[in-house]
């Protein structure tokens, strides 16, 4: 583990960053420690995938997906901010070396009795990954953790996300960087083709192999990049050395037809007999010692000098968004650094000098405004504003009905007088009280914008509060783009969207935003609705047509507002019960001790 460079964040969503433990072709891997004292590894995207639509869409779904694997050989997803400008996932931590580390660096080739074991928990892994309907597709030592009790398999399904922006072969380079081991590639991947679970198969193999051996199957990329993969696609593998237990198992799995490599059940059966005993060690005596000196480091990091406090029983951090800069309950206290120099003084950790105003630079979108409040500011009440919103929605939801109801007996009456059945008179009396109605639903709605537009930024600003650098729009946006031509269609939603995710009070899950969704949906219909009842009103007027075509057109213009009204109503609710609770934890933390700022030094 290296320590913090002063390009480094110090905070990770709400995760307090220990040291970085590597840096790949998809970004850096940090340690890092939750607010409830869990280790966890997290891993943050490089900006410049993150600034590829296609990338993140992908990155999303593999996320979601990854959640759902379960199980003892594996790394548990637990938590991710997958729209944040620079996304990040935060896995749980697994304190042991690589199987690359062991077998290439420290102690060489496995026993034949390790491989065997090694073989088992990764057929296992294999069964939860590929049960949750993911595929690992860069199964390879770096990515395959050694502990006390058996291997553990990470970044399971997340490599799948670099096919969104570097084609079949995304695997090897995206943007020059290298991001798989093509040594560890299957021949479907080296040729392009549709991945299936066989895969993974194939690259056990190429592990397996490795470790038994300490040599690649099909040699080393020095011989360069497309010998490899040639010899990985049409040579067979180089099992010399390979012990005669192992030979029948990875010569399988090695197998270039993927219908003959045998299936992850069959492996479990087969390697049943490997499985760990706990009374006996699997690994030799000098890697369990080296195991047990990565534990004691991992314990120093966890405690830099002294102890962290205990943590509040309610975080007021939201596990997907960048801290509060408010107290925290378990915010480091003051103590020098824990990357100090050994008897020299206290160095921050972040000096104040070169501290941005946000954990990484922001690139694209738009960013926050100097003037808005972030860092050191209060999460202001909504609740006033957020009750007198839906008592006014609710009056105009009245209205509306009222209205509804009156246009839908115009339209009998005109279509009784259509037949001769009804009279002149009827129907004008149904216009006046019409008319009558307009006028206050045009008073009403003038409020409802009023109180609407405050309330909203009202709630922009929390959020920026709440989760600084994660807004992407300024807060002039938060009210002036309502009124922008064209773009008011998809504008607001994306700040909406911004200020649901900064408002999201902190602990498993989400809340979802499926009521968001469905209300812009409804919005934006109603944005052409009203208009179009508007339109065939004068076109019927100025034609002579039949009045009954504008009456329908309004009808269902009232139809449509009411369910955008109820939708909305839902959001307001919801919205402004989520920023309540988040400012209620806030003012509960603030009897706690202030940090100097939650991406800066600690306090002197």
């Amino acid at each position: 583990m290296e320590n913090l460079g002063a390009q480094d964040p110090r905070w990770i969503g709400e995760y307090q960053l220990l040291g970085r433990l590597g840096e790949g072709g998809m970004g850096k891997v940090y340690l890092a420690r939750s607010a409830r004292g869990r280790t966890v590894a997290v891993k943050l995207v490089q900006a410049e995938l993150a600034r590829q639509a296609d990338f993140r869409g992908r990155f999303k779904r593999e996320v979601e997906a990854a959640r759902r694997v379960g199980g003892q050989w594996t790394a548990p997803v637990l938590d991710a901010d997958t729209e944040a400008a620079v996304p990040w996932v935060a896995t749980g931590y697994i304190g042991g070396p690589s199987l690359h580390a062991v077998v290439a660096e420290d102690f060489g080739a496995l026993p034949e009795q390790s491989v065997r074991v090694l073989a088992h928990g990764l057929s296992l892994a294999l069964r939860d990954i590929h049960g949750a309907g993911l595929i690992h597709r860069d199964l390879k030592p770096s990515n395959i953790l050694i502990t006390i009790d058996g291997p553990r398999v990470i970044d399971f399904g997340i490599a799948r996300a670099l096919d969104a922006v570097g084609g079949g072969n995304s695997n090897l380079t995206v943007t020059g960087a290298v991001v798989g081991s093509p040594g560890f590639m299957s021949p479907e991947q080296v040729r392009g083709e549709t991945v299936t679970v066989a895969s993974d198969v194939f690259c056990l193999g190429s592990v397996l192999a490795f470790a038994a051996t300490g040599r690649q199957p099909f040699g080393r990329v020095d011989s360069g990049i497309h010998a490899l993969m040639y010899r990985i696609a049409q040579e067979e593998p180089d099992l010399d050395g390979l012990p005669e237990g192992l030979l029948g198992l990875v010569s399988a799995c090695l197998s270039k037809d993927p219908a003959q490599r045998p299936s992850v059940p069959d492996l479990i059966a087969y390697t049943e007999a490997a499985a760990p005993d706990p009374a006996e060690p699997w690994l030799p005596g000098g890697l369990l010692a080296r195991l047990g000196r990565d534990a004691l480091q991992l314990l120093e990091a966890e405690n830099p000098h002294q102890q962290a406090p205990a943590p509040a029983p309610t975080p007021p951090q939201s596990a997907y968004a960048n801290p509060s800069p408010s107290p925290s309950a378990y915010a480091t206290p003051p103590t020098p650094s824990a990357y100090a120099t050994p008897g020299g003084p206290a160095a921050p950790a972040y000096p104040m000098a070169q501290q941005p105003a946000q954990p990484w630079p922001q690139q694209g979108g738009y960013r926050t405004p100097a003037g808005s409040p972030g860092q050191g500011g209060t999460v202001r009440s909504v609740r006033a504003l957020g009750n007198t919103l839906v008592g006014v929605f609710s009056l105009w939801m009245l209205m509306t009905i009222s209205d509804l109801y009156l246009r839908m007996s115009q339209f009998g009456a005109l279509r009784d007088l259509a037949a001769h059945e009804g009279s002149r008179a009827a129907v004008g009396r149904r216009t006046t009280a019409i008319t009558s109605l307009d006028g206050a639903l045009g008073m009403c709605v003038v409020a409802l914008v009023v109180l609407w537009l405050v309330w909203f930024r009202r709630t922009y600003v929390n959020a920026t509060v709440l989760s600084p650098g994660r807004l992407r729009f300024g807060s002039g946006y938060a009210v002036g783009a309502w009124f922008i031509p064209v773009a008011l269609l998809w504008i607001p939603k994306q700040i909406a969207n911004d200020i649901w995710t900064g408002s999201t009070p902190p602990g498993p899950g989400r809340v979802s935003r499926a009521a968001l969704h469905w209300w812009w949906m409804a919005f934006v219909v109603m944005c052409f609705s009203a208009p179009t009842a508007g339109l065939l009103e004068v076109t019927v007027d100025a034609e002579d047509l039949d009045e009954r075509i504008s009456t329908a057109g309004h009808i269902v213009d009232d139809g449509i507002s009411l369910l955008a009204a109820a939708l909305a109503l839902v959001v307001v609710v919801k919205l402004t019960g989520m920023q309540e609770r988040r400012r209620a934890a806030q003012r509960q933390q603030q009897q706690q001790p202030v940090p100097a700022g939650v991406f800066g030094p600690p306090a002197a």
